[in-house]
């Protein structure tokens, strides 16, 4: 009669009122030992028993792990791996239990890893599918069972799940998809830089994860298409950039942000954006993007007005710029972006837009190597914001401002003259020598301007009229090194020593 009473129980134990008279008549420890009954049914109505009472009961799940339930759970997906209803009760059990700290180790011990592989290839519907998936969520939690659950295939067998699905616009498949790449960024998480998991992982998914995004084209979810630009984002921040870009995905992430400045919807734009900017780091990606004309696909993008898009794409066009004289060329002769970059330079109600249209303006500068683009920037009238950018609070930016316009002086300094004349760059200068707060970094960089303004007859006058070689003699006796050096170079350069 023991399967019998089994199956009456697991049906009593459907009513959440009988649970309480269950758990005090002792039952659950009664039902444990039919764990490691060899008849089907027993195992069955056994499960679905011990499940219902048990289920949202923390001290009992602890006692059920406490005494050994976990290996008879895997055992059972092991032995009967074919039995539909054996391994869904096994999956439901587990999905209860996997939360618990007990659970883990004491699964960590077992090969749950392989039978949950075997189960997720097994699958034919989604819910099979999910329930599989909130398993692994829980086990990818602990560092032993991420390991075992990456050496039994889980990464290979999620790669295929994304492959599959590619193109399909039904619910239940976005749900799968968003699911399959939460999971990856899971097994990513807290990996070390280039470790076997790590590589493992990104080698398996790198070409889904391209894949992914055409499907938005067919009416994927958003939630979906998030959750791939979140993978993504840990793919880059574990070097694996260049997989991408090779395997095409900066025009697939052009081709939605094309598509949804159109919409208007900012998310995805922002994301995507992101994702450019990341993968536009490595100087051989940069090199790649160039010759594929992304920095033109990026600039056309320009008329976006949403303020966290714009800054997004700013910050994108000067990690292209960064150390590229080719993408500085590009960008800095391009009177659309720099009439934009200027006017996004007086935007004083959007700080961060304003700065880093500034930052973008001093790194096209800093970085080209052409008189055109000079001559272009001083049309736009964009030399005044970088003057302006001098005498910012924060010492990076000054320093990014007084690079510029050494290389730009250096460049074409009869251009720029007029320009720093009316922005009294001589005056700006003066006042950051004086100025005891001033860091040692920018003091160098502003006595190396102005060794390139003394080139300029009038600037020149200025920088005598202005009395600063007064501050320049002081200077000789600052505390830095380099300073003093400087202030030294400098003075020299004024009495047309050297």
């Amino acid at each position: 009669c023991a399967v019998k009473a089994a199956h009456v129980l697991s049906e009593i134990a459907k009513n959440e009122e009988m649970k309480k008279p269950c758990i005090e008549a002792d039952l659950v420890p009664i039902l444990i030992p039919l764990l490691e009954s060899r008849d089907q049914e027993m195992l069955l109505h056994t499960g679905r028993a011990i499940g219902r009472i048990c289920y949202d009961n923390r001290d009992l799940q602890e006692e059920l792990v406490k005494v050994g339930v976990i290996p008879s759970l895997v055992r059972i997906l092991t032995d009967y791996a074919e039995s539909e209803p054996l391994v869904h009760v096994a999956l439901l059990a587990l999905y209860n239990l996997a939360d618990l700290d007990t659970a883990k180790e004491a699964l960590s011990k077992t090969n749950v890893a392989e039978q949950l592989v075997k189960q997720l290839r097994r699958a034919v519907n989604h819910e099979r599918l999910e329930i599989v998936f909130e398993v692994l969520q829980a086990l990818a939690e602990n560092d032993a069972l991420k390991v075992q659950l990456v050496e039994a295939g889980v990464p290979e067998v999620l790669s295929e799940i994304l492959l599959r699905l590619q193109g399909s616009s039904q619910a239940e498949d976005t749900c799968i998809v968003k699911a399959a790449s939460d999971l990856i960024v899971s097994l990513l998480l807290g990996a070390d830089a280039h470790s076997p998991l790590e590589l493992k992982v990104a080698k398996n998914n790198a070409k889904a994860s391209v894949s992914i995004l055409s499907r938005h084209e067919n009416g994927q979810g958003k939630d979906s298409l998030n959750s791939q630009f979140a993978l993504f984002n840990h793919f880059y921040h574990y070097g694996n950039c260049l997989r991408m870009v090779q395997l095409g995905v900066i025009h697939q992430l052009l081709d939605l942000l094309e598509k949804h400045v159109q919409s208007g919807d900012t998310s995805v734009q922002h994301a995507a954006l992101s994702a450019l900017q990341n993968l536009a780091i490595p100087v051989v990606s940069k090199v790649q993007m160039l010759e594929e004309g992304v920095a033109e696909r990026i600039e056309a993008l320009l008329r976006t007005d949403s303020p966290p898009v714009q800054l997004k794409l700013l910050g994108t066009l000067r990690m292209l710029a960064d150390g590229q004289a080719d993408a500085a060329e590009i960008l800095g002769q391009d009177p659309m972006l720099l009439n934009r970059l200027v006017q996004w330079c007086n935007l004083n109600d959007h700080t961060g837009i304003c700065g880093e249209a500034n930052r973008l303006l001093a790194s096209i500068l800093h970085h080209n190597r052409s008189q055109e683009v000079v001559k272009a920037i001083q049309e736009a009238q964009g030399v005044k914001h970088l003057v302006s950018m001098t005498t910012s609070e924060h010492a990076a930016t000054q320093n990014e401002a007084l690079n510029a316009l050494a290389v730009a002086s250096a460049i074409d300094l009869e251009t720029l003259e007029e320009s720093f004349k009316e922005s009294q760059l001589v005056q700006s200068l003066h006042k950051l020598l004086q100025d005891g707060n001033t860091s040692p970094e920018v003091k160098y960089n502003s006595m190396g301007l102005l060794c390139r303004l003394l080139n300029s007859g009038d600037l020149r006058q200025e920088i005598e009229e202005d009395k600063i070689k007064e501050t320049l003699e002081q200077l000789c006796s600052h505390s830095n090194a380099s300073v003093v050096k400087a202030a030294v170079t400098t003075l020299q350069a004024l009495r047309g020593e050297t």
